[in-house]
C-alpha cells in the first residue's frame, strides 16, 4: 500500500489534489481512498489531506502517520511541525519551491518543482493565491511512478470544473520541470 500525505494551506488545492490522485489510481485499476483533515477551516490555514493506493481493498480509515510520500504545497508549512514526522525510510518529499532539493535539510529524498510559477504563468489563480494542486500532481507522477502522467492528466481533466486544458498543461509542465534530489 502507498500512503501519501499532502500538506498545504487552505485555498491551494491540497484536498482536491488528494482526490484527483485517488481518481488517477482508480482509473489505472487500483483501489484508492482520499480524505482531508482540517484545523480551522479558512483560507490560508494549514490543511492536510491523505491518499491511500493499493491493489486490494483498503480498510484503514485513519490519518496517515507513516507516509511513503509527503507532498508539500507550501514550504511555509515545514515550520509548523509534524510535516516531516513518520516518513518511511525509503520515503520522499515533493516540495513546491524555487529552491533546489539540496537546499532543504530533510531526512529523506527530496524533489522540488516551482509549481507556483507554473500556475501563475498559466492563469491558475494569481500571484497572491496560485492554484498549484494540478502542477504538484505532475511532479508526484514523475517522482514516484505510482501513477502515470497520462492517468493524472485524465483525472485532472475529469475533476476540473473549468480550465481543463490549462490544468492538464500545468501537470505536464511540472512533470517536465521536476528537480530530483539524492
Amino acid at each position: 500500500m502507498y500512503e501519501i500525505r499532502f500538506h498545504g494551506r487552505g485555498g491551494q488545492g491540497a484536498v482536491t489534489a488528494s482526490k484527483i490522485l485517488a481518481l488517477a489510481a482508480f482509473d489505472e485499476g487500483s483501489y484508492a481512498v482520499s480524505f482531508p483533515f482540517f484545523g480551522t477551516e479558512r483560507r490560508g490555514a494549514p490543511v492536510t489531506a491523505f491518499t491511500r493506493i493499493d491493489n486490494g481493498p483498503i480498510l484503514i480509515k485513519t490519518q496517515i502517520y507513516t507516509p511513503d510520500v509527503v507532498v508539500i504545497l507550501d514550504p511555509y508549512v515545514l515550520s509548523k511541525g509534524g510535516v516531516t514526522d513518520g516518513v518511511k525510510n525509503n520515503g520522499i518529499f515533493i516540495i513546491n519551491s524555487k529552491k533546489g532539493p539540496s537546499e532543504f535539510d530533510l531526512p529523506r529524498r527530496t524533489f522540488t518543482v516551482d509549481a507556483t510559477s507554473i500556475a501563475v504563468s498559466l492563469g491558475l489563480g494569481n500571484i497572491a493565491n496560485p492554484i498549484i494542486n494540478t502542477a504538484m500532481l505532475g511532479a508526484f507522477a514523475k517522482a514516484t511512478k505510482i501513477v502515470s502522467l497520462e492517468s493524472v492528466i485524465d483525472a485532472t481533466i475529469q475533476s476540473s470544473p473549468r480550465k481543463q486544458d490549462i490544468n492538464a498543461e500545468a501537470v505536464k509542465n511540472a512533470y517536465n520541470s521536476l528537480r530530483m534530489g539524492g
